[in-house]
């Protein structure tokens, strides 16, 4: 079987980012006992990622490379931001030291109500300084692996995707509207009734 459009893919892979003399350096491996699961064209993997794997079949290699432009974007100094230190406190209101721990990744609500990670750049006396960059913001990429398995997803693996896809069957600021409801409808398919087999 090919990968198109909602199916699921197994792969092995490396992925390599440049360095300062030129060269490479190995960022993150996938091998094959362990592959990378995703299910392709449903917005789990980097549009030009999916562009490449396209067609390809179990037993194809493949080494491309993906610009910044098609990763994760140019570094942006404006992400890095300085914020006072009772921001991060717990609910003992005392500093989070546990998780705010410079090179921890965490999770921040914006002032809209959507979670982003950040990344704790230096832990100061009254401040902390976080980078919402991705840590792979600036950075051009260079995959290689094998496709491992390619198949149709189940039902179940559909449902949850679609779920995941309309923000949980409308359950995140569609707030009832008629036009939001058919276009859940639409897109999520069964999922509701999964929740009440479930439920």
């Amino acid at each position: 079987m090919k990968i198109e459009k909602e199916t699921m893919v197994s792969l092995a892979y490396k992925m390599y980012v440049s360095t300062a003399d030129n060269g490479e350096e190995l960022w993150e491996e996938t091998p094959e006992k362990h592959p990378l699961i995703y299910c392709h064209g449903t917005g789990m993997m980097l549009p030009k990622f999916e562009e490449e794997l396209a067609g390809k079949e179990p037993g194809d290699e493949f080494d491309f490379r993906l610009a910044k432009e098609d990763a994760y974007g140019e570094y942006d100094p404006a992400g890095q931001l300085t914020l006072d230190k009772t921001m991060f406190y717990n609910g003992d209101n005392e500093f989070d030291e546990d998780r705010v721990i410079e090179g921890n990744i965490i999770p921040m609500t914006t002032t809209d109500g959507q979670i982003v990670n950040a990344q704790v750049i230096e832990v100061n006396e009254n401040t902390v300084v976080i980078d919402l960059n991705h840590p792979l913001a600036g950075e051009d990429l260079h995959f290689t692996g094998i496709i491992t398995h390619v198949r149709k997803p189940t039902e179940r693996e559909m449902n949850a995707i679609r779920k995941r896809q309309c923000g949980g069957c409308c359950g995140g600021g569609c707030n009832g509207e008629k036009e939001c409801e058919n276009n859940c409808e639409s897109r999520c398919g069964n999922c509701n009734q999964e929740e009440v087999n479930n439920g």
